[in-house]
């Protein structure tokens, strides 16, 4: 099993012509028995393709063509137009946007989650490299070139759930090198405001049969982890977590932030060591690093069994 997406899920790819787009375009199409990429949209762009994937104007006419509802869209339009674009999805009826795009001004992407939430949508990101079934599907950039993915992702009983899109891979293929592959793997983004945390993806790997123990990546801002903490507390989840925090010595510079847009610390919820403190009061275990990861989650699922 899986969550989010499986070998039936239908998507487009907003923004297709442009070059990160097709390059992205072909990786999902090489990817396990081939993601079913049904179509592109790019204005003005009518009747070309993309790896043989037809290109359209607009998203009602990709929906109009497949004949029926289309499961998904991945965005890669420039950030000042990425709101219409979500926004045209979501009004033709896609329930699942991954945004690959950054740099998007907050106040466009609160605009977007609200519309997905009233359209009862999700939205992955924005800035993050999608999902990825191991074996089976990826949505989106994540894991690279189809073959370099099939190495970092091997099927599993771990979820895998990061504000890094690289990191995603990186944890991903140590746990692989340990023997433990993955159920899904999803990287969420790393600005301040995503469509989906760690909490609101929490209930769909409960549900998942195969999911035995959850990896995180997460680093200091925000207050994701706090919420992810008394979401496990409250629902007495039945899953393991095991967590790495990036950027400890972040505490010790007050104002930085690195990487990401959602690294800022904006008060002493925000710090690594208020983070992990609230992660261990609520059962989660904190790597010291990545390389512990394996290890500690053969041992939690062991302790469950």
């Amino acid at each position: 099993m899986s969550i989010l997406i499986d070998e039936r899920t239908t998507f487009i790819v907003q923004g297709i012509t442009g070059r990160e787009a097709v390059n992205l375009t072909r990786e999902c199409l090489d990817y396990g028995a081939g993601a079913k990429v049904v179509g592109g949209v790019t204005p003005g762009r009518l009747g070309r393709d993309v790896h043989g994937v037809p290109v359209f104007d607009t998203v009602a006419q990709a929906v109009e063509h497949h004949g029926g509802p289309i499961d998904g869209s991945v965005v890669t339009v420039p950030p000042a137009f990425t709101k219409d674009a979500v926004f045209e999805a979501l009004q033709n009826g896609v329930k699942l946007v991954v945004i690959v795009t950054e740099r998007i001004p907050r106040r466009d992407v609160a605009e977007m989650v609200e519309l997905a939430t009233e359209r009862d949508a999700r939205i992955i990101g924005p800035n993050c490299l999608g999902i990825i079934v191991p074996n089976v599907i990826k949505m989106g950039g994540i894991g690279g070139p189809a073959k370099d993915a099939a190495k970092s992702y091997t099927p599993g009983p771990v979820g895998v759930i990061s504000r890094s899109g690289g990191m995603t891979t990186e944890m991903s293929s140590t746990l692989t090198a340990a023997g433990l592959g993955q159920s899904t793997a999803v990287s969420i983004g790393g600005d301040a405001i995503i469509g989906s945390s760690y909490a609101e993806l929490m209930p769909l790997f409960e549900a998942d049969d195969e999911t035995q123990a959850i990896v995180i990546y997460t680093e200091p801002g925000g207050r994701m982890e706090a919420e992810l903490a008394r979401w496990v507390t409250a629902n007495n989840s039945r899953l393991p977590i095991v967590a790495f925090m990036a950027g400890r010595f972040m505490d010790e510079m007050p104002g930085m932030s690195f990487g990401h847009a959602g690294t800022i610390v904006e008060g002493k919820e925000d710090t690594a060591s208020e983070k992990i403190a609230r992660l261990a009061e609520a059962g989660i275990v904190v790597a010291e690093e990545i390389s512990e990861i394996p290890a500690i989650v053969k041992d939690r699922i062991g302790a469950r069994v």
